[in-house]
């Protein structure tokens, strides 16, 4: 992931500092769903330490893992958009220290602060870019009959 996809790389340190204020420290075991696909989006998290797998349910198959977060990254993307519905899931891979966010606040910040707003926006729409991008490349890698080679385009 880069940078300008962590908070620190993609926030300037006013908003990072508002940000932090409301922030609450969290502990999860190794082996913990943090969230489930198709769950009410009610908070998200930044990652201290430890590691969280993406997941996402695939028909008549076990989940299928997506991607692997860890420090600095955002868990957690869905909770910006109406209707706040996780369009994946996660669970701890280690044990995961992390700053929680309550969503509603976070959003409510964001209204009030237009600034704000769009310098949250951009950066979660940066994260959900590389979300989907690793999905589709997993997915391939895992169900199409060549994988996701270089060698096919679209």
């Amino acid at each position: 992931m880069s940078d300008t996809t962590t908070m620190m790389g993609a926030l300037p340190a006013e908003h990072r500092n508002r940000l932090m204020r409301i922030a609450r420290q969290t502990f999860f075991p190794a082996g913990t769903r943090l969230f489930e696909e198709g769950g009410h989006a009610g908070r998200f998290w930044i990652i201290r330490t430890g590691s969280v797998v993406l997941d996402m349910r695939v028909p008549g198959r076990r989940a299928a893992d997506i991607e692997t977060l860890g420090h600095g990254e955002l868990v957690g993307w869905s909770w910006m958009f109406p209707p706040y519905v996780w369009q994946l899931g996660a669970v701890a891979q280690s044990p995961v220290r992390a700053d929680e966010f309550d969503a509603l606040a976070v959003r409510l910040m964001c209204e009030d602060d237009p600034a704000m707003g769009v310098v949250v926006g951009q950066w979660v729409g940066r994260v959900l870019a590389h979300r989907l991008q690793s999905a589709r490349t997993r997915l391939l890698d895992l169900y199409a009959p060549y994988g996701s080679g270089s060698g096919v385009r679209g």
